[in-house]
């Protein structure tokens, strides 16, 4: 079987596009392709060359080029389309202020504004053009074919004024009058209905641009995770090799501090794994001969000598983010608003525009007024307010959510956020802090919790694990003077022991200090067994042949997550925790904040295949997490909510990321982007309301094509002015 071909596609501007390049490249014969909208790549499988395979995407009206890690030399896409729009803008600014304020019209004024404007409204607008032309032969109307139609009429009427008209002529000024005489509005031109909506739509088009290119940085950031080279034990010699290199069966040496390369078994040694970046969790899991390992996680302590078993894509870390590209992929299925709307609207239009035209030339036979009709009705459908009415309520609501620490990716957000009935929270990082705290010191007769617990961090002083830091933290926290220790010895998974003050001093787990001979008295052992039932970890401390105390360590609850999880309800939605951690701690957690369901021992698969197998129950899922094993899961649901404290890939992959990492954020974050949709439905209904409202008297010759670009510019102002009251969004606390 041939290995899977990628290419990099160019010009693809909503998921349509990536409809109509897969199919046009599943027609070339043995070839299997799937294209991503949101890496703006496709996969290709099959014996082709990639020379065809680029005559398809070329035929199709887009740009390919094979896909490759190096730099491919052609300039950024972004810059382009940013540059575009400050050239755009710049020039448009002049052509508005002359336009719709009379005291500025000085004699030829309307030549200056034509010199400003034309290059706007063909350069400026020239990706709207290509892709509504691309779109018509395919017998598509979309945004794209509103934008270009709506500038194109605009721009031809101002033409035919200025030439033909008497809009040309010294001294000329724009009149507002409400009804003209048919053909009057051959002396007005409305160049600023085509600059401005270029420059609107230019504005919308690279916040989107930028959305999506920031979603596929999930992939990128779930591979950088990985190593990139391997120690590789050949013949007995270390040899340093690249990842790609490695085979399974290769015997891989790993020290303290490096990541494990690839997923292996363990052949020698014994260390702590911290596998956080799969699991979430934040206690490294001690592991040992003939334990799994996975590629990607860290090695803390201990030297290992690993048996690959799984390379390349096989990998759990590969496995993950194919999820994360395939979830994405279904995502880009949603289409804008505006998209939706305009594939009946713009289609409609342009019949009573050309019907319109017939009906003056039957029945009237005059070509001023027949033009003057049809292209007053284009106008009045022109997009200026529908162009603003998703753009600028975005930029409002974007820019309040983040003085907020609330960061919304895009209007498909939105569109979901609405219709979730079901909250699936991670537990570490997301309900907890993922740093362990010492929370008490149980102690044997005849010693006190100072002396217990002064000892302790005195052995794990000079030890970086998380449950050593935590008893060492508390002992600072007391304002406890921590002696030294000398001879000390750490057995890895279980322990460790050091001489303190001239007594020999064990810190570990219960079950190890008994194997070594301390005495666990009947009080302590039901300490123990009661600790155990929280699902909290306890260490144990011996000293003269007997255990004299146990330290009960945990992960501890946010500050806000009991409010949290409240407010979440409040909003109708049910509360799910996913988790990799035992059940009794998920449990304990579970009902100290009022969540209603536990899902314990997930791994970064079963967390996305709870959330599909909750969509297939119905349900509407959100899910919230922080770390790279959730970012499957994130991926998958119907809205993907990070928290901001965790990883790249997690964030990459949400569609809604909280930087603050306060989980009263999320119930914040659903309810500014329920009131950001709302406000940009209202601003579409009322956009097309003043269009549709006027459209008759369009069609029936008596609007004043400037009254059409008033009833535009009106409209635009309500639905800034709509948009503005995003402003004022409040959160809960």
């Amino acid at each position: 079987m041939s290995l899977p071909i990628q290419l990099d596609i160019e010009g693809m501007t909503c998921a349509s596009c990536a409809t109509r390049i897969e199919k046009a490249l599943n027609k070339v014969d043995g070839v299997d392709a799937s294209v991503n909208y949101a890496t703006e790549q496709a996969t290709v499988v099959g014996d082709v060359s990639p020379e065809a395979l680029l005559k398809a995407i070329e035929s199709a009206g887009y740009h390919g080029a094979v896909h490759t890690e190096e730099p491919s030399g052609q300039p950024d896409p972004m810059i382009a389309l940013r540059n575009r729009l400050v050239i755009s803008a710049v020039a448009t600014t002049p052509v508005m202020i002359l336009s719709m304020v009379p005291p500025f019209q000085f004699l030829y004024w309307q030549w200056v504004v034509f010199a400003l404007a034309v290059p706007v409204a063909t350069w400026g607008a020239w990706p709207f053009h290509r892709a509504a032309a691309i779109n018509a032969r395919h017998g598509v109307a979309t945004m794209d074919t509103l934008i270009s139609v709506g500038v194109g009429a605009a721009l031809g009427w101002s033409l035919y004024a200025l030439f033909f008209g008497g809009a040309g002529m010294p001294g000329m000024t724009m009149t507002l009058e409400l009804f003209g005489q048919p053909g009057g509005g051959s002396h007005e031109i409305y160049l600023e209905v085509a600059a401005a909506v270029t420059t609107f739509m230019l504005l919308g088009r690279y916040l989107e641009h930028r959305a999506k290119r920031d979603a596929g940085a999930a992939l990128r950031a779930l591979m950088k995770s990985g190593a990139k080279e391997a120690t590789v034990l050949r013949d007995g010699v270390e040899k340093l090799l690249p990842l790609a290199m490695v085979k399974r069966g290769d015997v891989m040496v790993v020290r303290p501090g490096e990541r494990i390369p690839t997923d292996g078994e363990i052949t020698e040694g014994a260390a702590a794994i911290d596998t956080s970046m799969m699991t979430g969790e934040s206690v490294p899991v001690e592991v040992t001969v003939g334990d799994i390992v996975l590629g990607g996680t860290i090695n803390t302590s201990g030297l290992l000598k690993v048996t690959a078993t799984r390379v390349g894509d096989d990998t759990e870390l590969a496995r993950m983010a194919k999820l994360v590209e395939r979830a994405q992929t279904g995502k880009s299925d949603a289409q804008r608003l505006a998209d939706r709307i305009s594939g009946v609207f713009v289609p409609i239009v342009m019949v009573i525009a050309a019907v319109t035209f017939a009906a003056w030339m039957i029945f009237d036979g005059s070509l001023a007024i027949a033009f003057q009709a049809a292209v007053a009705t284009l106008i009045i459908a022109c997009p200026c307010a529908l162009g603003l009415a998703t753009p600028t309520a975005l930029l409002v609501g974007t820019g309040r959510g983040a003085q907020l620490g609330l960061l919304i990716s895009g209007p498909e957000v939105l569109e979901h956020s609405r219709s979730i009935d079901m909250v699936v929270l991670d537990k570490t990082g997301t309900l907890t802090t993922g740093n362990m705290q010492a929370l008490a010191v149980f102690v044997e007769a005849g010693h006190t919790e100072k002396t217990v617990l002064a000892s302790a961090a005195a052995v794990e002083a000079g030890s970086e694990h998380p449950l050593a830091r935590a008893i060492v933290e508390k002992a600072r926290a007391e304002g406890l003077a921590i002696p030294e220790a000398t001879g000390f010895s750490a057995e890895a998974g279980f322990g460790a022991t050091a001489t303190v003050d001239g007594n020999a001093v064990a810190v570990g787990r219960p079950a190890w200090l008994e194997s070594r001979g301390f005495t666990l008295s009947p009080e302590l052992a039901t300490h123990l067994a009661q600790l155990h039932l929280t699902g909290n970890t306890v260490v144990g401390v011996g000293s003269e042949s007997i255990v004299v105390g146990l330290i009960q360590i945990a992960d501890t609850l946010k500050e806000s997550s009991v409010e949290a999880i409240a407010t979440l309800k409040s909003l109708g939605l049910t509360t799910v925790m996913a988790t990799g951690d035992h059940e009794s701690v998920a449990t304990s957690i579970a009902a100290a904040v009022g969540i209603d369901r536990v899902e314990a021992g997930l791994t970064p698969e079963g967390k996305a295949d709870l959330i599909t197998r909750l969509q297939a129950e119905g349900h509407e899922v959100a899910m919230v997490g922080d770390g790279i094993n959730d970012a499957p899961a994130l991926a998958t649901a119907n809205l993907g909510i990070a928290m901001g404290t965790g990883t790249d890939a997690a964030m990459s992959a949400g569609d809604l990321t909280i930087t603050r990492g306060d989980l009263m954020g999320v119930a914040d974050g659903i309810r500014l982007a329920r009131k950001t949709l709302g406000t940009i439905r209202g601003n579409l209904f009322w956009a097309f309301a003043y269009n549709v409202a006027a459209i008759p008297l369009a069609v029936a010759a008596v609007l004043n094509p400037v009254v059409a670009g008033l009833a535009m510019a009106f409209s635009s102002v309500f639905v800034v002015t709509n948009s503005l009251r995003l402003r004022s969004f409040r959160p809960t606390r």
